[in-house]
């Protein structure tokens, strides 16, 4: 990972069952990663992971494990189990990171039990279970973080879920809910973090919305100080867009101030949110 190539150094990504587990747009993830990597003067490759055995994940800094319906998921569920647990395992004990978002998210933890009591279990990589809910969780969702260091603080993005995520003592939590449900609708959390895994429910594309989200996950696989050279912009706005988790953050702060309240605000925000995306793709494409 992260290995000298004629005086540059290069990054690679693994993206999990492209063909599958691929909902939502969540290719935008990976053309966020590869290019803020560039950005910061890395060599970039994107490696697809589809089912079978492989040889190519001990090259991973970041793995993108995307969402599925429940029949994509049924399909690759041996496959994680046989060719991807134990690779996935080593990759994190030696500090590659992985972004999982919903179906993805949900077969990292212990499992996933479906309404009619049949449990699939999963790798056991996160401290979470999941349980299947009665009605689906759809609409935009604003989460404080809890990464030490991420600047803005807020995350943005699109949830559409059933599934009811419980986190275990070992795994903490993404953020804090804002506006939306999150991991179950109940204790107003979302996510996880446990070691160099982050869970998560938020759509959007997420990492286009979020690009500092994408640089903490760059920072860490590669071992980088936690800053961002002059030359790469920190928000889609320095490209002609607009960084809409910084837009959610600032008028989130002006809601308090205001006299504004806070569901009025939150709705407002998410409306700019959902506007500011169309923009992001300048910065990740």
């Amino acid at each position: 990972m992260g290995v000298p190539i004629l005086g540059n150094m290069k990054f690679t990504v693994g993206w999990l069952y492209p063909d599958l587990m691929n909902i939502y747009g969540d290719r935008g993830n990976i053309l966020t990663l590869l290019r803020r990597a560039e950005w910061h003067g890395y060599e970039t490759t994107v490696v697809e992971l589809g089912r079978g055995s492989t040889t190519q994940m001990d090259d991973v800094d970041v793995f993108f494990f995307g969402g599925g319906q429940d029949r994509e998921q049924a399909l690759i569920y041996d496959d994680l189990r046989e060719f991807k647990q134990a690779s996935l395992q080593r990759a994190v004990q030696n500090g590659a990171q992985i972004l999982a978002v919903c179906g993805g998210y949900q077969l990292l933890g212990h499992y996933y039990q479906t309404a009619d009591g049949e449990r699939y279990d999963g790798i056991g990589l996160i401290d979470v279970r999941t349980e299947a809910g009665k009605r689906r969780f759809i609409g935009d969702v604003v989460v404080q973080a809890e990464i030490e260091g991420l600047s803005p603080s807020t995350l943005v993005g699109f949830e559409n879920h059933s599934g009811r995520t419980f986190l275990g003592p070992k795994a903490k939590p993404l953020g804090r809910v804002l506006q939306g449900h999150g991991n179950n609708g109940a204790d107003r959390r979302e996510g996880c973090v446990q070691g160099g895994v982050i869970g998560t429910y938020m759509h959007g594309s997420l990492l286009p919305k979020n690009p500092h989200l994408a640089d903490h996950l760059i920072a860490a696989a590669l071992g980088m100080p936690w800053w961002i050279p002059s030359t790469i912009p920190r928000s889609t706005a320095e490209c002609g867009g607009g960084n809409a988790a910084a837009t959610v953050a600032v008028n989130l702060e002006r809601s308090h101030a205001g006299s504004a309240s806070i569901p009025v605000a939150s709705a407002v925000t998410s409306k700019l949110a959902a506007v500011s995306s169309r923009n992001t793709w300048r910065c990740a494409r």
